[in-house]
């Protein structure tokens, strides 16, 4: 078992302009129920560093969270809040502006519940990822709400549906911690300063 994250909650802030500089950041994005918050907090094996509601659409920020080597951004999640249209388009273009503008973004996790499978908004979103040349990783959430007799099937389906390799998926569970190290290494990989060029 990997070393957890050390995660620090720095702020929360209305637009990419009002964020800190970093030498290199992940993004984590997603709908709202997918579990962003539980992730965050299994990778820094802590129950209370970001917030799980059991309203969904409670992020309405970026929030940002210092670790080794750089920042994790927790994007305002999409699709199931209760909230007006006008609100909804408003987090949107947030969350547009700070993956187009974002300049240490190094890598976008873009989580799908594994339980159901990419949705539209999952593929509108894949879409705009890829249209706008933004690196990003597919990982699938609540690996442990799948049967197991029926995981191979679905790794295989949810990866089709995302148009990617079933390799390239990395699944998860917060609760169960299944890819959780794996997921940590890839944020610390990602994170890590390069080598010095020998002098």
């Amino acid at each position: 078992m990997s070393l957890p994250l050390p995660m620090r909650f720095v702020l929360s802030a209305p637009d990419v302009a009002d964020l800190p500089a970093s030498p290199a950041e992940v993004a984590v994005v997603g709908r709202s129920n997918v579990g962003k918050s539980s992730l965050l907090n299994a990778l820094a094996r802590r129950k209370d560093l970001a917030k799980v509601s059991g309203k969904p659409g409670k992020t309405r920020l970026l929030n940002l969270f210092e670790t080794e080597g750089g920042t994790l951004v927790d994007l305002p999640g999409y699709g199931y809040a209760k909230v007006s249209q006008s609100d909804r388009q408003a987090w949107e273009r947030r969350m547009h502006r700070y993956l187009r503008e974002r300049q240490p973004l190094a890598l976008t996790l873009l989580l799908v519940d594994g339980e159901v499978g990419p949705t539209a908004l999952d593929k509108e979103m894949l879409d705009w990822l890829r249209q706008h040349d933004v690196t990003f990783r597919v990982v699938a959430t609540k690996h442990d709400k799948v049967k197991s007799s029926k995981r191979d099937r679905r790794k295989r389906d949810l990866a089709a549906g995302c148009q990617v390799l079933p390799g390239e998926v990395l699944w998860v569970s917060a609760e169960k911690g299944v890819g959780i190290d794996r997921l940590r290494a890839l944020v610390r990989d990602t994170l890590a300063p390069p080598p010095r060029a020998a002098e």
